[in-house]
């Protein structure tokens, strides 16, 4: 079992940076791959980005945002920079067995989600 509970979100101007972070308790982060999605008011849950043995990242986020871990201290980060109105969203950490996956459906532990709002 691993537990996720995400901090950092609140209100941002337009190409400001927030850094979200996530930590785990439970189990070691060695085994899994951490990813972060977001779902905005009205749409589905989407990928942003995710690392494993591998690092990935979804278009829209590509260049502006950055994921890292922390296995010793059981942290993970997304440091998000340039950030734009649409990237408004409720920010959710997850955790994967399977690999580094950008399919929701792979993550087996989800944190409760923080509010990122990037304002115009």
């Amino acid at each position: 079992q691993v537990q996720l509970v995400e901090s950092g979100g609140g209100l941002v101007q337009v190409g400001g940076s927030l850094r979200l972070s996530c930590a785990a308790s439970g189990r070691t982060l060695y085994n899994y791959a951490m990813g972060w999605f977001r779902q905005a008011p009205g749409k589905e849950r989407e990928f942003v980005a995710v690392i494993g043995s591998n690092t990935y990242y979804a278009d829209s986020v590509k260049g502006r945002f950055a994921i890292s871990k922390d296995n010793a201290k059981k942290m993970v980060y997304l440091q998000m920079n340039s950030l734009k109105p649409e990237d408004t969203a409720v920010y959710y950490c997850a955790a994967s067995t399977r690999g580094s996956s950008g399919r929701s459906t792979d993550y087996e532990y989800w944190g409760q989600g923080t509010q990122v709002t990037v304002s115009s």
